[in-house]
């Protein structure tokens, strides 16, 4: 049992080290992150002035809000999304692990117990 433990934790590291750092499906990756990261960005919060501002405030005000979200967020927000979608991924192989080493437990569980005769 320990080594058809050892095998399925083996596997595991595999897969997640596959996913974090060559994955195979990294084209799929990509365009879940982007989609994401677009998303995220879509949602920019608009700021209202309480009172009215002169025009060069406004003026500034939006120019620094453009540079953000066009030149600042967008990178962030990809490795934000990327590291995201990894755990997520990650996490699904953990929870095919888990399900796995219960099949084996249960398979050897049922292996011990001692058939009852009828009779």
């Amino acid at each position: 049992m320990k080594k058809k433990f050892r095998d399925l934790l083996h596997r595991y590291k595999v897969e997640a080290f596959k996913i974090s750092h060559h994955s195979d499906q990294i084209p799929e990756i990509a365009e879940e992150i982007l989609q994401f990261t677009e998303e995220t960005l879509k949602g920019a919060y608009h700021y209202q002035f309480h009172k009215d501002p002169d025009p060069e405030r406004i003026a500034t005000l939006n120019m620094i809000k453009n540079f953000t979200l066009e030149a600042l967020l967008p990178p962030v927000m990809e490795r934000v999304t990327r590291r995201i979608v990894v755990l997520e991924k990650q996490h699904a192989e953990l929870v095919k692990l888990v399900d796995e080493i219960l099949e084996v437990l249960s398979d050897e569980q049922d292996a011990q117990k001692p058939e009852s005769k009828l009779g």
